[in-house]
């Protein structure tokens, strides 16, 4: 018998494949023009076809084993270095590639690929009037919305908050929460979503992860244990330091 995965599950593994498809045509594209070479001189060098590689550096298609070995081979690096992600120090986002996503009823558009090396997820997000069902959903970390356009409700742990353009809401997305367009048209609203929050002043329960629109592939936050550890406090003598001072005036 064959379990179903929930949608919900599989629309988080398809952003996963995604996220690492994209990492690994980051990588090849930065090694190729690491070198000064062109489309053309490592299809000849690879003997891999120039539009095959296209796409490999595209995101949009799946490099084989013996693709990957013989692209190591020629850049003369691992194979596991090209399947790391490299860290950015300025990640854009081109209005043409963006690409528009459904799920819960939302649409949606990452406006970053940085993936797990930032912690912020800021995401363009469209709420249909038509949007049906009052699933609340939780998860920890915040969220902080802008509204572009139309009219939306945030409810929020019992509560609603009506929102216009111009109006932003900050919460602790471990409340439960949805989004709500309001009158004729959609609302549409940037939306900046981070897993990480500062401890509250008032301590929640954990709570499920349940997300409207899935995590892509961003840092959790594990503080070490010396962080997490009580700091230390320096203990001074000051018997040995009166002592030293004495010692030092009778040499004098």
């Amino acid at each position: 018998m064959t379990t179903k995965l929930p949608e919900r599950q599989i629309v988080e593994l398809e952003v996963q494949v995604q996220s690492q498809l994209s990492s690994f045509g980051a990588r090849l594209k930065q090694l190729r023009l690491q070198r000064g070479w062109t489309l053309e001189e490592l299809a000849a060098r690879s003997s891999l076809s120039k539009a095959f590689l296209s796409r490999l550096e595209s995101g949009g298609r799946q490099a084989s084993i013996a693709a990957a070995l013989t692209l190591s081979r020629i850049f003369n690096v691992s194979l596991a270095s090209l399947f790391e992600p490299q860290l950015e120090p300025c990640v854009i986002v081109r209005g043409s590639d963006a690409i528009e996503k459904s799920v819960n009823g939302l649409k949606y558009v990452p406006l970053s690929n940085a993936g797990h090396f930032f912690n912020l997820q800021p995401i363009k997000v469209t709420v249909p009037v038509s949007r049906r069902g009052s699933e609340h959903y939780q998860h920890d970390g915040e969220e902080w919305i802008y509204v572009l356009s139309g009219v939306l409700t945030l409810s929020l742990a019992g509560k609603t908050y009506d929102l216009k353009p111009g109006d932003a809401a900050h919460f602790d997305s471990r409340l439960p929460h949805r989004l709500i367009a309001n009158g004729k048209r959609d609302a549409e609203v940037l939306l900046v979503a981070s897993p990480v929050s500062r401890p509250p002043q008032t301590m929640l329960p954990q709570v499920s992860q349940h997300r409207a629109i899935p995590m892509l592939n961003l840092l959790t936050f594990n503080p070490p244990d010396e962080m997490a550890a009580q700091p230390r406090r320096a203990t001074i003598n000051f018997n040995t330091r009166l002592k030293t001072k004495t010692t030092r005036r009778q040499k004098l």
